[in-house]
């Protein structure tokens, strides 16, 4: 067992070093939750396949997650449950149904996915941790940005939501 002060010591550090946010991960205030999450990935990953989701939108007139439901209004009580219900519709509904013939932009998809489901757990321990809420504004946002999304069909909602995400990141960058 002389080895085991070096493993014990080489596992102790790998532990310190996941719990540490990365050099390009930001840490979001989002109410009472603080997450870190790589905004740079996701948004080079976002940027470079935006051109190809959003020319498969054949809806161009009506969106998703924008006004007049904006999330700029969203209080900042109410950051954390919207945003975990936000990152729960694009895990659960949006990157299911979000695959392309082309595997550069599946793999950029996929990426950004698991960016979305690391952070969803983060969110979700923290929501369970601080208890909260959400307010009935906020509930009422994400209902209509659920009746958008299921008023087209699967295929179309999915696309059209991927290459809506740039509002929703711009909105945690600007409530961060």
């Amino acid at each position: 067992m002389r080895g085991s002060p070096l493993f014990l010591c080489l596992f102790s550090v790998s532990c310190w070093v996941n719990l540490m946010p990365s050099a390009g991960d930001k840490i979001f205030h989002f109410g009472a939750c603080r997450v870190s999450m790589s905004m740079t990935e996701i948004r080079a990953g976002f940027t470079a396949i935006k051109a190809n989701i959003q020319s498969r939108d054949p809806i161009r007139t009506l969106s998703i997650l924008s006004h007049p439901h904006s999330l700029h209004k969203v209080k900042s009580s109410d950051r954390c449950c919207i945003t975990y219900q936000l990152f729960t519709f694009y895990v659960d509904k949006v990157f299911k149904h979000c695959s392309t013939e082309d595997l550069f932009v599946n793999r950029k998809i996929s990426s950004i996915a698991n960016s979305f489901l690391s952070t969803r757990r983060k969110l979700g321990q923290c929501r369970e941790q601080n208890n909260c809420l959400c307010g009935e504004e906020s509930t009422e946002k994400f209902r209509q940005i659920l009746a958008n999304y299921e008023g087209l069909n699967v295929t179309s909602a999915a696309m059209k939501s991927l290459g809506e995400l740039d509002i929703l990141l711009d909105w945690m960058e600007k409530s961060h």
